[in-house]
């Protein structure tokens, strides 16, 4: 197993196409499989986190026009993606880790849960995972043994980071938008069952109503128990300006 992260040409400014550029180096490398994987939710009150995979080889021609990172697309663009997505690529998934998991094992743990259920959902075996960021919490050596019933199963592929991926690498960006739209589509479900929150609008996230709304009446069954809802949280501390 092994994990580094992946030197990339600077873009031009302005330039937020993703493309196969990197996905193309590394199956020339011999990684004839590839896994784009992304995550949402890390940072959310409430919710789950959620992984999104994308896999695809050769023979995946270049990306559906528009994808791109999910911050960067709207609500209804995402949604029309999701199935030019599904059938441009070779396979994809999309997995969560509860708030009930994430209470339990830390996020870091429940990241890695939510990335196996996600690989385990598309049913390939890659060769290589790509992964955004410059953390490998899909497989990070220095987590072993921590992580209890999540490490079980056979060993995970190898892994490499990229650091705005989701900008850079069509597989990766993909990933985003599947992981997003699902995500949200879950706390808009929720929604009505919590409805001080406002997770119709903000997805479990630190907006101001959703403060507000945990201050007069405290956290639900569906918010992240374990997590400091007083402040300290470095979500909080952004979104509320303190």
């Amino acid at each position: 197993m092994t994990s580094r992260t992946v030197g990339a040409r600077p873009r031009r400014p302005g330039t937020k196409r993703p493309s196969l550029r990197v996905e193309r180096a590394l199956q020339r490398d011999g990684y004839r499989v590839l896994v784009g994987m992304d995550e949402v939710g890390r940072g959310a009150l409430a919710g789950p986190v959620t992984v999104g995979v994308v896999a695809i080889d050769e023979a995946c021609r270049t990306a559906p026009q528009g994808v791109r990172d999910s911050k960067l697309l709207t609500c209804a663009a995402r949604e029309r993606m999701v199935p030019r997505i599904q059938r441009w690529c070779l396979a994809w998934g999309v997995g969560h880790a509860w708030p009930d998991e994430i209470d339990a094992l830390g996020i870091m743990a429940a990241l890695r849960l939510a990335g196996q259920r996600a690989l385990a959902q598309a049913g390939v075996v890659p060769d290589l995972i790509l992964l955004d960021g410059n953390h490998d919490w899909f497989t990070d050596p220095a987590r072993e043994g921590l992580l209890g019933l999540v490490d079980q199963g056979p060993p995970p592929p190898p892994v490499r980071t990229l650091i705005k991926a989701d900008l850079s690498c069509s597989s990766v960006a993909a990933a985003s938008v599947l992981a997003k739209v699902t995500r949200d589509a879950i706390m808009v479900a929720k929604a009505p069952e919590h409805p001080a929150y406002g997770w119709e609008e903000n997805k479990g996230y630190a907006a101001p109503e959703h403060l507000a709304a945990l201050r007069e009446h405290g956290p639900s069954t569906y918010h992240r128990r374990s997590w400091n809802f007083t402040g300290n949280h470095p979500e909080l501390r952004e979104m509320s300006g303190s």
